[in-house]
């Protein structure tokens, strides 16, 4: 079931579909990550990629819940970037194509909120 976008802010960053799937950079159309779409509650994402492009995402949900802060790091499982209570992929992130990122996600099952960052 398609989940009712609340906040969507795009910048310099395209997404493949309205909330989820792979994440590409404006500048030089490479593709950086892919975002899961029924996995996660909320995402802030905030990147340089190599070509040199700053770009963020936000995306929340009329139905998101606030999360909690967690000291829990996500799990990588096939290379995507999961939640360490029930093991479903969230988001990937492509580090050979970035320069730096900072990544807040909220994982939409148990409701804690992880972050990662590249500096």
């Amino acid at each position: 079931m398609a989940r009712e976008i609340k906040n969507k802010t795009l910048l310099s960053t395209r997404l493949a579909n309205n909330y989820g799937g792979w994440i590409y950079c404006d500048n030089c159309g490479e593709n950086i990550g892919n975002l899961c779409y029924q996995t996660y509650d909320n995402v802030e994402f905030k990147y340089t990629c190599n070509c040199g492009n700053q770009g963020c995402m936000q995306i929340d949900f009329v139905d998101s819940e606030d999360g909690n802060e967690s000291t829990d790091e996500m799990i990588t499982i096939k290379n995507r970037l999961s939640c360490p209570k029930d093991n479903e992929p969230m988001i990937t992130l492509l580090e050979k194509k970035l320069k730096t990122y900072d990544v807040k996600i909220t994982c939409k099952t148990c409701h804690n909120t992880y972050t990662k960052s590249k500096k």
